[in-house]
């Protein structure tokens, strides 16, 4: 007879689906509120005008894509001025560290989009189907009318808010109302229907069904956050010198906790904040308010489960290791806890690193120029020597006028005396210099033409500077570029 292969265990496992019960608090009210501003935030912010001038977009916060800008108020950043978004995403992210090693995870368990979406998706999902319980019979029931009706208006609303989610974030590239419009009348075009049935359907997905998998497992910052915490940190935890041994309410020598489960069935990612710190806890801090409901039924103190540092933790532990389960223990546990400590090197560190990166870009926001001038010397050929031995070299001049309205300057090239400036199609001032007219809010192009004449002798290369003069004489815009001559 055959031997028989032993059964390979699987490497894989369903998802338990999970079903956060509603809870009512402090920690939740807070949540509420961050989550009606920052919603609030985003639908409303691209609803803003700001009156810019004629012919300029009056949409307060555009990135316009079809002319290179982007528009916050009273702000307007070209391409070349990138490194402002980028000096703004080093504040967000030394921000965020700063702020998870003072709070914990208080960025995953507030203000993440997938935690302020997916908990508007299940506040429509126990609008429409209840709360825990009864979405769980919900589900166990066989599929009829009324499943069918609950289930069908319970993703017609998810799916209201996805399209709503992803229309806003289009709105963020497009004319808002202009948007709008095109949308009923079909003159929206390929690209933009692309972009908002992308943020719609992943919307949709990643509130809707993946939830807390995307804390879990798609997003990487559960995996280094920890290096930026320390004993001084904030984290929701519970406080096992108080409620251990667990037991029911009226029994003896038993801890604080009851057992119930509360903590448990309320958390978004279905974990028991109970067994210490985990990866899967966002910080959220519902746990808080469900204890503090049951801790109030029992007239207890309130506080098993809270916000705490590990420091703290580590000393009431300490304080009360050798003594009986009663409420002395949690008098001397109180007791033993110390203030956190605010200042400390790693916090100094994230506020210095924000101070000097706010003031670098403060310091080139405030001088950023109104004008810029660039040169480019034509390398082919690299001069040209005109029929009575001149030499000439030629130049693309580009302005780029940052105003939006029409300004006139005269171009002066600094080098060695007797080199004669022509700049094709421009009118010339009283003193005989070249003006040249920018465009509002745009960028201009000239021809000039360097001219050294046959008795000025000059090396093969010399450095020349071109300027930009304004009415008043000021010097608004200077480039350096070189006059090439044959080798002598």
């Amino acid at each position: 007879m055959g031997t028989v292969e032993p059964e390979q265990p699987s490497l894989y496992a369903d998802r338990p689906r999970i079903y956060p019960r509603a809870v009512s608090g402090r920690v939740r009210r807070v949540k509420w509120a961050v989550l009606c501003l920052l919603l609030g935030i985003y639908y409303l912010v691209p609803w803003l005008r700001w009156d810019r001038g004629p012919g300029a977009p009056d949409q307060a916060v555009l990135v316009d894509m079809g002319h290179a800008r982007l528009f916050f108020f009273w702000i307007e950043l070209w391409p070349q001025e990138v490194y402002f978004l980028t000096g703004i995403l080093v504040l967000a992210a030394i921000g965020l560290f700063a702020a998870t090693s003072l709070f914990g995870r208080v960025w995953c368990g507030f203000t993440c989009p997938q935690t302020v979406w997916t908990d508007l998706f299940m506040w429509v999902e126990r609008r429409i189907e209840g709360d825990r319980n009864a979405r769980m019979k919900l589900d166990a029931q066989p599929m009829s009318a009324r499943k069918f009706r609950l289930k069908a208006a319970k993703h017609a609303a998810w799916l209201f808010i996805a399209a709503a989610t992803g229309g806003a974030w289009i709105m963020y590239f497009v004319d808002a109302p202009s948007f709008v419009r095109d949308i009923f009348t079909g003159g929206v075009s390929l690209q933009a229907w692309f972009f908002f049935a992308l943020f719609t359907a992943t919307t949709y997905v990643l509130a809707g069904f993946a939830r807390e998998q995307v804390c879990t497992y798609m997003c990487p910052w559960p995996r280094f956050q920890g290096a930026m915490l320390d004993d001084q940190s904030y984290v929701v935890t519970y406080r096992p010198w108080r409620g251990e041994p667990r037991g029911k309410a009226k029994a003896d020598n038993v801890g604080d906790c009851v057992d119930c489960a509360a903590c448990v069935h309320v958390c978004p990612t279905g974990i028991d904040i109970r067994d210490g710190q985990q990866l899967e806890c966002i910080g959220c801090g519902l746990c808080v308010d469900a204890c503090n409901d049951i801790m109030r039924k029992l007239h207890r103190p309130e506080g098993l489960i809270a916000f705490e540092t590990l420091s703290n933790l580590a000393a009431s532990t300490a304080a009360t290791q050798s003594m009986p389960a009663c409420a002395a223990r949690v008098d001397v546990g109180m007791q033993a806890r110390r203030v956190p400590k605010l200042i400390r090197s790693r916090t100094v560190l994230y506020a210095a690193v924000l101070g000097l990166v706010t003031a670098i870009m403060l310091v080139a926001f405030l001088m950023r120029e109104n004008v810029s001038l660039s040169v480019l010397r034509d390398r082919a050929p690299l001069f040209v020597r005109l029929s009575d031995g001149g030499i000439r070299n030629a130049y693309t001049i580009k302005l780029s006028n940052k105003e939006r309205e029409v300004v006139r300057y005269a171009l002066v090239a600094d080098g060695p005396a007797g080199l004669q400036l022509v700049v094709q199609s421009a009118e010339q001032d009283a003193q005989g210099r070249p003006l040249l007219t920018t465009r509002p809010d745009g960028i201009t192009e000239w021809r000039v033409l360097l001219t050294a004449p046959p008795r000025l002798a000059l090396g093969q290369s010399v450095p020349v500077t071109f300027r930009l003069m304004d009415a008043s004489g000021r010097v608004a815009a200077r480039h350096e570029s070189v006059f090439l001559g044959p080798e002598r």
